[in-house]
């Protein structure tokens, strides 16, 4: 396993040490020189199967009573976001170093070995665990080495698969962004014994981890910030290192599943009022709009938790236009007995003038087919009023609803 972030950073410090004049690169050792010096190295630190060592003692350094342990915690993957359940499955690798002066030797002695790797079951290691964690596993195979620097500090590598619990602010999805926390503590060491510090800043661990990310799915990292805090155990305080993962949704798939389809649907319930054919087949037209915008919400309801506490802007936005495609069909039953009200005149009354052609007797009463015929007329025009009134308020609503929502939702 390479872990590239952590072998670059030790270069670094290497070569300043070098500029410095603590790393000297003037001895040079042909092979046969190197193996002996590793293997007198490995026997100088007490590594080799018959010596013994103190494994279980935490180590300090001189002339203090507790031991430091730097960590970094860097995110390679966001595997995935499972917003029913708030929780957030990422992969990190996670780089714990810390002071242990049985590793100190002097590199003029042993060929110029700066680092070595060691068992990582000779030493003591830092019980740190993630309090937000639901499971934790390892993320490949897990190494069974920790690298020892000649200037005496433990450096624990290690790639983690974590599941963690993450409260998800679903208010403006899919053009969310969401903050979740990491938390890092010991559970069996109070902060007298065990202090927790970061290695490197939150620039680094942002650039690095950007560098090293894996996934190009639905989530991009934007931002990784870390602070201290404290937790009261049963023993005392402990430290915490919390580091803050800032990550955006991409929202293009949930567009074009979704948003665009509501949009269109509501488009076609518009254009609809300019078919000129009969009020049934506008109106089964209608139905089927609304159908297909119910099957969109079922799909949603799937995604979204139902435990929020901010009725989400998408279902406020699926919600709105299916009660206005609704409102629409009422309209539309309203305008068709209104047209039916004045047919059903119009056909009674040139019933009734056909059959009085057709027999001798006295003259038709013109005053009276005159009068139902404005009546007819007055209930056709009342529905084409309505219609027209009710398209343009529509329109209005439409368009406002849009603008406000648009702007609250994609905009801030």
């Amino acid at each position: 396993m390479e872990f590239s972030l952590f072998t670059t950073h030790l270069h670094w410090l290497l070569l300043f040490l070098a500029s410095r004049g603590w790393v000297s690169d003037a001895q040079i050792c042909n092979a046969s020189a190197f193996a002996n010096s590793y293997e007198q190295l490995y026997k100088y630190l007490g590594l080799g199967g018959n010596d013994n060592r103190t494994t279980y003692m935490r180590p300090m350094f001189p002339g203090q009573t507790y031991t430091r342990v730097l960590v970094d915690l860097y995110v390679t993957s966001i595997v995935e976001v499972f917003e029913k359940e708030q929780r957030l499955s990422t992969q990190v690798k996670m780089i714990t170093v810390w002071f242990d002066s049985n590793v100190l030797w002097n590199s003029y002695k042993f060929c110029q070995i700066l680092t070595i790797a060691a068992p990582r079951n000779l030493f003591w290691r830092p019980d740190i665990v993630i309090a937000e964690s639901v499971k934790t596993e390892i993320g490949t195979v897990e190494s069974s080495y920790v690298q020892l620097v000649f200037f005496g500090y433990v450096v624990l590598p290690e790639v983690l698969s974590l599941n963690t619990v993450c409260k998800l602010n679903l208010y403006r999805f899919p053009f969310d962004t969401q903050s979740c926390n990491i938390t890092i503590q010991s559970v069996a060491y109070s902060n007298v014994d065990l202090k927790l510090e970061t290695l490197h800043d939150t620039g680094v661990l942002t650039n690095s981890s950007k560098q090293s990310f894996q996934s190009q799915g639905e989530w991009e990292l934007l931002n990784i910030s870390t602070s201290k805090s404290k937790v009261f155990l049963m023993f005392g305080y402990a430290d915490q290192l919390i580091y803050q993962i800032t990550i955006k949704r991409r929202p293009l798939l949930h567009v074009i599943n979704i948003i665009l389809p509501v949009f269109f649907f509501l488009v076609l319930d518009v254009t609809s009022y300019f078919i000129d054919t009969d009020g049934a087949d506008k109106l089964s037209f209608k139905v089927t709009l609304l159908l297909a915008i119910s099957v969109l919400l079922l799909i949603l309801n799937d995604t979204l938790p139902s435990t929020t506490y901010e009725l989400p802007l998408i279902g406020i936005y699926c919600s709105a236009i299916f009660s206005l495609i609704g409102i629409s069909i009422l309209e539309t039953i309203l305008v068709n007995f209104l047209r039916a009200k004045g047919a059903k005149i119009l056909s009674a009354s040139a019933a009734v003038t056909g059959q009085d052609d057709g027999v001798s007797g006295p003259p038709v009463d013109q005053d009276r087919d005159q009068k139902e015929f404005q009546i007819a007329m007055w209930w056709i025009k009342v529905a084409r009023i309505t219609d027209m009134m009710f398209l343009i308020l529509y329109l209005l609503t439409i368009v406002v609803f849009l603008s406000v929502l648009g702007k609250v939702w994609y905009i801030h």
